[in-house]
């Protein structure tokens, strides 16, 4: 049976309260919980905080002991199914199961292996109802909301968002590398807005070099910054530069051993991987393999054209965040170093998830057509 209009009501709610988890819970996925009690009225809500913290449900629950709301009887509307088993904290489903509730809905099945329908068989189990979104506006807000999390545990790879800033002509800088500032600085606070999601930030040493990037969240409250990933098959990142000032992680990743330089960037406090592919390139799969192994969910790049064409080419892209500012630059610096076409047919089709003005500039959101056919 579909659920109620309140039910998508409050699971909406729900997933709106999971937003507070953004920058907060990594690695684990933004959840929020809504608690009624026997009487249909508020007892209590909550949103997932730090690893090792507590859970949406435990928020919940604790928010209403702490008003001395009884729960027996009562009902919680969660975006994403009660874990059930004992990681850093206790099975959620056990404190659901303890408080009394008579009925949980949830809006999204968990696909962690160690969860993964044994939240709501455990529930089920204790003769609670559990009640799920069909396929829905709310279903797929719930997945969006956590969409790095599922591609972590079902591809074993971060979700992977490509951000770029340009003219309406398509170029991100003059020949001389000059592009501070193309776009407007509400397009650049949204992009940090959208940063503030990432796991981890992606760049090549190219950027490096012309642009001495921070690659921090600045503007926007945060409880880890993005751990910071320069592609440098060289090593040849300057040990003075600024994204290696902090605050939070930086990881230098090459491809061939470079002994004085990476002597020196350890100096400077950066972590080292070497990962070569069979060409002497830094392996790309490799690295969202071992991103994802270290729990990056999303992976917010902001590179220059010869690293965002590797990324496009080897398919690694799962959504372009496009800026354009009203403005023609002529002669520049291209989106992505792609290679001549012979046909439109070769063109990398995208699909457009969104538009939205930000400040005097346009924000488009592409996503590849196949990128999130493992949601379905």
């Amino acid at each position: 049976m579909p659920l109620s209009t309140t039910d998508h009501q409050l699971l909406l709610h729900a997933i709106k309260l999971a937003e507070g988890s953004i920058g907060l819970s990594e690695p684990n996925p933004r959840v929020g919980c809504v608690l009624r009690d026997a009487q249909g009225q508020p007892a209590g809500e909550g949103f997932t905080q730090q690893a090792g913290g507590p859970h949406a449900e435990v928020m919940a629950l604790r928010q209403a002991a702490a008003a001395g709301r009884s729960l027996t009887g009562g009902t919680a509307w969660v975006s994403l199914e009660p874990c059930a088993h004992h990681g850093r904290t206790p099975p959620c489903a056990d404190a659901l199961i303890a408080a009394g509730l008579n009925r949980v809905v949830v809006a999204c099945p968990d696909p962690y292996a160690e969860v993964a329908g044994q939240g709501i068989a455990r529930l089920r189990a204790a003769g609670i109802t559990v009640d799920l979104a069909e396929p829905s506006a709310t279903l797929n807000a719930a997945r969006e909301l956590n969409i790095g999390f599922f591609s972590r545990v079902q591809r074993q790879r971060p979700w992977v968002r490509m951000k770029i800033a340009a003219s309406l002509d398509g170029r991100t800088a003059l020949l001389d590398g000059s592009s501070q500032w193309i776009t407007s600085e509400a397009a650049r606070a949204d992009g940090h807005r959208w940063r503030r999601r990432a796991g981890a930030v992606l760049t090549g040493i190219g950027t490096v070099r012309d642009d001495d990037p921070r690659l921090d969240v600045r503007g926007f409250d945060i409880a880890t910054q993005p751990l910071r990933v320069v592609l440098d098959s060289g090593f040849a990142t300057p040990p003075t530069a600024r994204l290696l000032q902090g605050p939070g992680r930086t990881l230098v990743v090459g491809a061939r051993e470079e002994a004085l330089r990476m002597a020196r960037l350890r100096a400077a406090g950066a972590e080292l991987l070497l990962l070569a592919d069979d060409r002497g390139r830094v392996d790309l799969r490799a690295l969202l393999s071992k991103l994802a192994t270290d729990g990056v969910n999303e992976l917010h790049v902001e590179a220059g054209a010869t690293l965002n064409a590797a990324l496009l080419q080897t398919g690694l892209v799962d959504e372009l965040l496009v800026y354009l500012a009203p403005k023609l630059l002529g002669p520049g610096r291209d989106i992505a170093a792609l290679p001549a076409l012979q046909q439109l047919s070769q063109a990398i089709a995208l699909r457009f998830e969104d538009v939205y003005r930000v400040g005097d500039d346009v924000c488009l959101r592409a996503r590849q057509i196949a990128a999130d056919a493992f949601l379905a």
